[in-house]
């Protein structure tokens, strides 16, 4: 008896799991305040859904390319958008963002030609200009992740990989 409600009780957090939103889209003002927002809306989404190291990284790499939109792509002006979009599915974590500020530099995306086993060469953090550890960061977390520019319009993709749900 006591074995049969342990795998109804199973079955029933499985079932619960598979009704959880998979689909997050959010659009929003490019300013911190509202980063902040955003993240917390798209982590209460899914928190659930993830483990809290892989709810931990994909807040990590979501903070890193929002705040970098705010500070470079819209240099700190408070006017503009972001649009972020993620969809759970049996892989990971699909992540896209996009926005109309300036287009990000090719550098941010570019590997060294003497890149180690996990496919990055990991800089002297005592070289690196203040904040030029994120990008860093995105590469060696996110898989996936790609970049296009098209008619003044950014979109930025990426997948973090998950324990299956």
């Amino acid at each position: 008896m006591l074995a049969e409600r342990k795998t109804e009780k199973v079955q029933i957090q499985r079932m619960l799991q598979r009704a959880e939103p998979r689909i997050f889209h959010y659009q929003f003002v490019a300013d911190p305040l509202s980063v902040r927002y955003a993240l917390r809306a798209a982590m209460a989404r899914f928190l659930r859904q993830m483990t809290e190291t892989e709810a931990g990284t994909l807040e990590l790499i979501l903070a890193e390319v929002l705040n970098n939109i705010v500070e470079h792509g819209y240099e700190n002006s408070g006017e503009g958008s972001i649009t972020l979009s993620i969809v759970r599915d049996r892989r990971g974590m699909n992540c896209a963002v996009s926005d109309d500020g300036t287009a990000l530099p090719l550098e941010c995306l570019l590997h060294s030609e003497s890149e180690g086993a996990g496919g990055h060469v990991r800089p002297d953090p005592g070289k690196l200009p203040e904040g030029g550890f994120g990008w860093f960061l995105i590469r060696d977390l996110a898989e996936e992740l790609g970049y296009r520019r098209e008619n003044g319009h950014n979109l930025l993709a990426f997948r973090l990989p998950l324990e299956p749900a």
